[in-house]
C-alpha cells in the first residue's frame, strides 16, 4: 500500500537583517521594501518541526537559523501535504509566486 502523501512546502518569515546578507540581496533584485523576507522550503516533517531544526542548526539553512521569526502558515498550508515530487514543484513555484508579489526570497 502506498503512503499517503506526507511532503510540505513552508514559508519562514526572517529578520530585516538578513536583507544585510549581499548573497540574499543579489537574489532579489526586484524586491518591493516594505514586503517580507521570506525562506521556502520543503519538507517531510511537520513544518513546526522542520522550523525547530532550522533553529537548532540541524540540517538548516544559514538565513533561517539567523533571522528565521516564525511560519508564514497561511501562504503554504492550503498545498499540504502532497507527494514528493509535487512538494518538490510547489517549493520552487511557490517561491517564484512570492517574488512576483515583490517579496524578498531565499529558496531551499
Amino acid at each position: 500500500m502506498p503512503r499517503r502523501p506526507h511532503y510540505h512546502v513552508y514559508v519562514v518569515e526572517l529578520a530585516d537583517q538578513v536583507w544585510n546578507a549581499a548573497r540574499f540581496r543579489k537574489a532579489n533584485p526586484d524586491y518591493e521594501p516594505g514586503k517580507p523576507l521570506v525562506y521556502v522550503g520543503m519538507t517531510g516533517l511537520d513544518p513546526d518541526v522542520r522550523f525547530d531544526k532550522h533553529k537548532a542548526g540541524i540540517q538548516a539553512n544559514r538565513y533561517v537559523q539567523e533571522w528565521g521569526l516564525r511560519l508564514l502558515p497561511h501562504l503554504y498550508e492550503r498545498f499540504n501535504p502532497m507527494p514528493y515530487q509535487a512538494a518538490r514543484e510547489m517549493e520552487v513555484e511557490l517561491g517564484i509566486q512570492l517574488r512576483r508579489a515583490g517579496y524578498g526570497v531565499w529558496q531551499g
